[in-house]
Formats: C-alpha cells, sequence, structure tokens
C-alpha cells in the first residue's frame, strides 16, 4: 500500500489532470499551490519514479512524466487506510460521522438509500 504526501497528491493530480506532462509544465501547473522551481520538481518526480508512483519516458525529448497509478486506486487505497486507521474498519461508524457533521441534499441522500437498497442492508 502506497501512502500518498498531500504534495504527492498534488502532483499526481496534475499527472492525472494532463494525461503526461513535460517537466515544465507540471512546474507552471503547480507553481501557484507550492512556489516550486523546477528542481523541486524534478526532486519530486524522481523520488516518486522511485516509489513507484511517477513513470518517466526517458526516450523523449522533453522527457514525459505520467502517473504510473490510477487516480482510482489511489483514492481506495486512501480511503481504505482512512478507515482502517481511524475507524477500526467500521464502514457504519465513518458514514454516520460524516453525515451528522456535513449535512446532504436530498437528491444524495435518495442516492444512498438507493446504493443500500442495493447492498440489502
Amino acid at each position: 500500500m502506497v501512502r500518498l504526501s498531500e504534495r504527492e497528491w498534488s502532483v499526481l493530480g496534475v499527472l492525472w489532470e494532463s494525461g503526461g506532462a513535460a517537466l515544465g509544465e507540471v512546474t507552471r501547473a503547480l507553481q501557484d499551490e507550492t512556489g516550486w522551481n523546477r528542481n523541486t520538481v524534478l526532486t519530486y518526480l524522481t523520488r516518486m519514479e522511485a516509489k513507484g508512483l511517477v513513470s518517466i519516458d526517458k526516450e523523449g525529448c522533453p522527457r514525459l512524466y505520467r502517473a504510473a497509478l490510477s487516480r482510482e486506486d489511489c483514492q481506495a487505497q486512501a480511503r481504505d487506510s482512512f478507515l482502517r486507521q481511524v475507524y477500526h474498519g467500521a464502514t457504519g461508524d465513518l458514514v454516520a460521522a460524516f453525515l451528522r457533521e456535513s449535512p446532504i441534499s436530498a437528491q444524495e441522500r435518495d442516492e444512498l438509500r438507493r446504493l443500500l437498497d442495493e447492498m440489502e442492508v
């Protein structure tokens, strides 16, 4: 399981949105949020490649950086980790806490009921 830092999520977000980008494009996309320069972005991309998060096409010029994992896979791993760590795997407790603290619309409520009915809960 891969645990992503907030900044790694930011870098991957750029790569997911772009489908792959050169160093300069990634740097520009992250500039406002992070203030990083080109060297800092390159360091992140290189470290993330070593962790299996980013793939680098070293044949092209400029090099093209892509997310090595899908957004959905990363989200699923983060949800699972959070659920186990904070709620000891109790999905119902997690859902109840969110619903108590963040009201949902009637449409969202209806969708949630439909999903629960489909699951025969």
